[in-house]
């Protein structure tokens, strides 16, 4: 007797929900903030690929403390409204070239933001981080969390 097998797929609708229209694939983006000078990872968080990068970055700001200094890349524009205390490099347009000053800052910043690239490469070494993630969703931020706490604790020893 032959027995019929149904497979949990999702509805298109969640797949959807997923989606990345820049990326053209179904991704999910996870936000890491680090202290600098431990290089110690402070908080993750997650959010469906379709979500823009500010919008993540504030329901994640109530685990900040304002008084503390943020760096950030140009996809945070508007982060001063919100945060006083950060910085974001200048963005230049067609009609408006950077000055001398504007460039020095951005390399200057740049310069300090080395620190979350570095901490983004060792994410990547661990293997289900740098290649597709083929597992559930759901526990993406679980096994994000758990690299994390294990870079912690490697950069404590």
């Amino acid at each position: 007797m032959l027995q019929k097998v149904r497979f949990n797929v999702p509805k298109k609708s969640e797949q959807a929900k997923c989606y990345s229209g820049k990326k053209k694939q179904h991704t999910l983006k996870t936000q890491i903030i680090a202290d600098i000078e431990t290089q110690e990872i402070i908080c993750t968080a997650q959010e469906k690929g379709s979500v823009h990068d500010f919008k993540l970055f504030k329901g994640t700001v109530r685990a900040l403390f304002f008084g503390i200094l943020l760096l950030a890349d140009s996809g945070y524009q508007g982060l001063l409204s919100l945060h006083k205390n950060s910085r974001i490099p200048h963005k230049r347009s067609k009609n408006h070239p950077l000055s001398k000053e504007q460039k020095s800052f951005n390399r200057a910043l740049a310069k300090e933001r080395i620190v979350i690239e570095n901490i983004n490469a060792r994410i990547k070494t661990f293997k289900i981080m740098s290649e597709r993630y083929r597992n559930r969703r759901k526990r993406h931020l679980l096994r994000m969390n758990l690299i994390c706490a294990i870079l912690n604790r490697e950069s404590k020893i």
